[in-house]
Order: structure tokens, then sequence, then C-alpha cells
């Protein structure tokens, strides 16, 4: 029972921060579930399970204000699932310290970039709404579901970046998709593929479900009522946190 409490409790707060700052569950819960004694396949796809409940409690919430797009939603689906497939499929058969330490680079560069952007994501100004622009936008969101299906942890916070940049999103909306659809379908893909692949603990899977749905709607909650600065200012955070994590392994 002690060790259930604790894998939940860790679950929580590593699900609510995701969903506050758009990414990086992985960032708590894979290190904890890799330290408590799981080989890292195992826990690999154990967390991928879990995250699944991410999406369902932050989809919960994000359906409530209705604030979602039928076009960005299929955009996300058709791009990252093939993409997480892929990703997935490999990860478990090639070493990944080379691609950690370049993804942890890459990832503390996009927190510094949102840093010094003050405006950055702060306004709804939606652009490259042409067909040019969703194909552009497909195809990185194909390039970071590999990464989602192949990576432990941050790749949410790509696509919320992207989201911002290339699309106008502001910070909460981005947020909301990359919660979603990254949350909901891409890690659902990530899981099915990786626990064809691997095994799922599943002894561990009801503490892990529970603490993820509930933080899953709390982050999102707290994303809803708050302002666009206050998830801007966690999702540099997070960045931070996962780069270097990435860098030192």
């Amino acid at each position: 029972m002690a060790e259930q409490l604790i894998i939940f409790i860790i679950s929580l707060l590593a699900n609510t921060f995701s969903a506050l700052s758009g990414g990086g569950a992985g960032l708590i819960q894979l290190p904890v579930l890799i330290f408590l004694g799981l080989p890292f396949s195992i826990a690999l796809a154990t967390h991928k399970v879990a995250t699944i409940a991410l999406g369902i409690g932050a989809t919960a919430r994000h359906l409530k204000g209705n604030h979602l797009e039928r076009k960005f939603a299929w955009l996300m689906i058709i791009s990252g699932v093939p993409g997480v497939v892929i990703g997935a499929s490999f990860i478990l058969q090639i070493p990944d310290n080379i691609a950690k330490f370049s993804l942890g680079i890459l990832t503390i560069a996009l927190g510094g970039y949102s840093f010094f952007s003050p405006g950055l994501g702060q306004h709804y100004q939606p652009r490259h709404r042409n067909a040019s622009g969703f194909v552009i936008g497909g195809l990185v969101l194909f390039g970071i579901g590999v990464l989602n299906g192949s990576l432990t942890s941050g790749t949410g916070l790509f696509v919320t970046l992207w989201l911002i940049r290339w699309f106008g999103h502001d910070y909460k909306l981005a947020v909301a998709y990359t919660l979603v659809f990254v949350g909901l379908f891409w890690n659902g893909t990530g899981a099915l593929t990786l626990g064809l692949l691997s095994n799922i603990y599943w002894l561990w899977i009801p503490a892990l479900l529970l603490g993820s749905v509930m933080g899953g709607y709390i982050g999102a909650h707290l994303s809803i009522v708050k302002g666009n600065r206050v998830i801007k200012r966690s999702f540099e955070i997070v960045t931070l946190l996962i780069g270097l994590k990435l860098i030192v392994g």
C-alpha cells in the first residue's frame, strides 16, 4: 500500500504540472518507475499507458470550454500518430544517449526563446491557415510525433511552442490542444505500440492512472483559470528542468 501511495502522489504531482505547462510528466514519473526497479523498456511502456489518463483528465476539463477547432484536431491526429508509431518501433532497438543530449540542448533553447520573447503566446493571432501552412505545420508535427514515440518526455512542450509560433495560438489554447491530442491520441498510440513490443507492469497501473487523470484535470483547470503569463512561466520552468535532465541523464 505504501508503494502504491508513493506512485499515486508522484503521478498526481507530475501530471498536474504537465497539464499546466503543456507537457513534461515523464520528467518525474519515468525516473521514479526506474528507481523503484523497473527496467527502462518496461518503465517506458508503463509510463506511456499512464499518460493516456492525463489526456482523459485534461480532455474532460477542456471540452467544457468547447474552444477546440475540428480542423486542428484532425491535423494533430493525422500528422502525429504515424510519427509516434515509427518512433516507438525504433526506441527499443537503438541507443539514445546522443539523441537525448541533443534534445536536451534544444529543449533548453525553446525555454530560452520563450523567456526572451515576452509577447510570445500572450494573444491569439491566427496565421498560416492556408493549405501550405497546414502542410508545413503537419510535417513538423509528424517529426515531433517521431520524437514522442521514441523519447521519454518533453515532446509535448515542442507541440505547444510550435502551435504558438506557427499557427498563432496563445499559450492557453496551445496547451489545450497538446493535452487533449498528444496526451490522449499520441500517447495512446505509443502505449499500444510499446505494449506490443515490450511489457507493461500492470500492478502499478491503477495508482498511475488515478494520479494521471486527477492531475490532468487539476492542471487543465489551472491552465484555464490562470492567465497566459502564468502558463508561459510554467512552460519555461519545465523546459529548463527537462532539458537539464536529458543532458545529465
